[in-house]
């Protein structure tokens, strides 16, 4: 049987991204997604829910993220579930948590959208340029040492 495992986010940064370095030297940043949905109830009200995703960035893009993305600011993240589990130290309880491993980054919005420091956005006028984009697959194809950036908008909209 076939499986797939994965996850596709639109939404505004929750806090500032914090890189940290594995002992080898690997950057990991975690990152907190706020993803919102609008919708109307069985009385007709617009109602909107709001939905916290934890994410885990690795290498440049996490790099990458720590450097230009800001609370506030949209991204859009392409990604798998993970499940973590570990033992709650003060109660001895296992515990676990499903989050995001983050694959495909784009940054979203004008350079002053959200909270954002200025660069690395698209426009908000929909038009990209090379510098706006980042995708996590180019450097694993290319070995790390290709070009972050990407003239392609996979982005249907």
């Amino acid at each position: 049987m076939a499986n797939v495992n994965k996850v596709i986010l639109i939404g505004n940064i929750t806090r500032d991204p914090e890189v940290r370095h594995t002992p080898k030297g690997t950057a990991v940043t975690d990152l907190g997604i706020a993803v919102n949905r609008v919708y109307s109830s069985e009385q007709g009200d617009k109602r909107e829910e709001t939905t916290f995703v934890d994410v885990t960035l690795w290498g440049r893009q996490a790099e990458l993220a720590g450097e230009y993305l800001t609370k506030g600011r949209p991204v859009y993240i392409e990604g798998r579930l993970q499940m973590d589990s570990w033992e709650d130290k003060a109660s001895g309880q296992k515990r676990s948590k499903l989050k995001v491993v983050g694959e495909t980054m784009q940054f979203l919005g004008g350079r002053g959208d959200g909270g954002g420091q200025s660069g690395g956005g698209a426009s908000s006028g929909g038009s990209r340029s090379g510098n706006d984009n980042y995708s996590s697959s180019q450097e694993s194809q290319s070995g790390g040492g290709g070009s972050a950036h990407d003239d392609d908008d996979d982005i249907p909209f």
